[in-house]
């Protein structure tokens, strides 16, 4: 029923998208997916260099998501492809499982993605606070950062970890090369200083890759390169089912687990900021779907794990995109790409590739969020973000989610159970006509409680009523109080009673029908006393004044 009730959907939605689709409008899905395949190219290169496994895999894969995940998605701006948050993920997975892992991973983590997407999972990246998820990009951005040193300088490092890679830099002997390092910074220098309005007609990435290949082609420099890139879709090493087996699924269900979170907060997130760009809302669900699907056909192709990316969707939807018809053309591009300049990509430093990935990953992080983060103060978001970030380098991804979102919890659960409790002593000024002030007020205090009653209130409640030791009759108001539970409930009990030996007077006014029902099934408003409890405190007072 679900399925049936997603595909009616879809279909209503793409009548919706081509409604007085014409020539004018396929010429600007053409155009754009022109300038978004020039984007994507020297990027599907070099996330599939970095992931761990090739350049063609990248390219294979931006191919296939274009036309797999983009025709399916649940917007008609989506760009899907490799991106670099994913190959964090997967260059630990390839040092671990080698690439029949990665394969396998991305099968398994397209089935998560496609059932979240079935069970209507879409809106669960909305729980997750805006500091995690800036610190869980800026992490990311270190790790690709990190992760260019290998190509940058020629060395070479060895570990499963970021942190591994780093140490075994330090701890073993090697030499770097200084040729791909030049390339590498000159590439870096080279996007830095580029002129943004040039970048709008031609991406500064792939200008410096062409400049990098023209002149490692011309001077023959001695550094690793790209290497062949095969004029085919089905790559030699790809996903075939004799892979599968049960102790090699059960070893890569945690990596799978860890590909389906990202998959999913990249998609929607990028979703959600593009829809704004273009104001038209995201099918959060269909996108899973379309994600989960992907997944699980592109590893057959010998492709990668793919998401929304967010750089290419936005290119796409500034360079005029109408339709999906514009991540189709970016595939054929592409794809046309594969066959006829796979001889020249093959020339492509992979230095190049590093300086490019360095520079993406500078710029992945949210600057505008930080600089809010930081420059508001909010401790809170502050240590949200430094804790996020810090696991996401250290730990694997999901456990950097899960970190972050638990601290997240842990804070809104503090802020939420703090009580409020301020004091009073009676203003004759303030009382009605009808009430009469006498010695009763003298020695009467009211108590206003807010938040929620629980074990940890009446500590707080103990140390102001310590301040009224003078005072004979307290007045509980409580109408801030919504929620109670047993073991407020009974601490208060114990409260009152140790008042009540004291000789003193205990009233409750303005108790919420919640929280009074709660008194009445702990037996609470019984011990108490029926005939202190009262709907106002002016009535207590009224009464005192009797």
């Amino acid at each position: 029923m679900v399925i049936v009730s997603l595909f009616k959907n879809f279909g209503k939605s793409l009548k919706s998208e081509f409604s007085g689709y014409n020539g004018k409008k396929f010429g600007m899905d053409l155009l754009a997916g022109v300038t978004v395949a020039a984007v994507a190219l020297p990027l599907a290169l070099a996330f599939g260099v970095s992931s761990g496994a090739t350049a063609a895999a990248g390219l294979v894969t931006a191919i296939l998501a274009g036309v797999v995940i983009g025709g399916l998605s649940g917007g008609s701006y989506q760009i899907s492809g490799p991106t670099g948050a994913m190959t964090a993920i997967l260059a630990t997975l390839v040092v671990k499982y080698g690439i029949k892992g990665v394969f396998i991973a991305c099968f398994i983590s397209g089935v998560i993605l496609l059932l979240a997407g079935l069970f209507k999972m879409g809106a669960l990246v909305s729980f997750i606070p805006v500091p995690v998820i800036t610190g869980f990009t800026s992490g990311i951005a270190i790790i690709i950062a990190l992760g260019q040193i290998d190509n940058l300088s020629g060395l070479t490092g060895s570990g499963t970890t970021t942190i591994e890679k780093i140490v075994s830099y330090f701890t073993t002997p090697q030499s770097v090369n200084v040729t791909s390092l030049i390339i590498g910074l000159a590439v870096i220098l080279f996007m830095a200083v580029y002129p943004k309005k040039a970048n709008a007609v031609l991406p500064s990435s792939l200008v410096a890759i062409i400049l990098a290949t023209a002149v490692n082609m011309i001077v023959g420099f001695d550094v690793n390169v790209v290497g062949e890139i095969p004029k085919t879709l089905f790559l030699q090493d790809r996903l075939t089912f004799d892979m599968f087996d049960l102790k090699t699924v059960e070893s890569l269900i945690a990596p799978a687990i860890s590909i389906a979170a990202l998959g999913l907060i990249e998609s929607l997130l990028c979703g959600a900021s593009a829809g704004r760009m273009k104001n038209e809302k995201l099918d959060a669900d269909r996108e899973l779907v379309a994600q989960g699907i992907g997944n699980m056909i592109i590893p057959f192709f010998g492709g990668v794990p793919a998401t929304a990316a967010i750089a290419r969707t936005s290119v796409a939807i500034k360079a005029g995109g109408q339709t999906r018809l514009t991540s189709v053309v970016h595939s054929g591009v592409l794809l046309l790409s594969m066959f006829v300049l796979g001889g020249v990509m093959s020339k492509i430093p992979l230095s190049a590739l590093a300086g490019v990935l360095i520079v993406t990953a500078w710029r992945m992080n949210e600057w505008h969020v930080i600089k809010d983060i930081f420059g508001k103060k909010i401790k809170s978001a502050i240590s949200q973000f430094l804790i996020t970030m810090a696991a996401t380098v250290v730990f694997d991804l999901t456990i950097a989610i899960v970190i972050g979102i638990s601290f997240s919890l842990i804070l809104f659960v503090i802020k939420v159970s703090d009580i409020q409790i301020t004091t009073s002593d009676i203003d004759p000024k303030k009382l009605s006509d009808a009430t009469k002030y006498n010695e009763n007020h003298k020695k009467t205090s009211v108590i206003y409680i807010t938040g929620p009653l629980y074990f940890g209130t009446t500590g707080k409640l103990e140390q102001k009523l310590s301040e009224h030791d003078n005072k004979e009759i307290f007045i509980f108001s409580m109408r801030g109080v919504t929620f109670a539970d047993i073991s407020g409930v009974q601490a208060l009990e114990s409260l009152c009673m140790q008042l009540h030996d004291e000789g003193k007077t205990v009233y409750f006014t303005c108790v919420q029908p919640d929280v009074m029902k709660m008194f009445s099934r702990l037996g609470f408003s019984e011990t108490i006393g029926e005939k202190y409890f009262y709907w106002s405190t002016n009535e207590v007072l009224l009464e005192l004044g009797d």
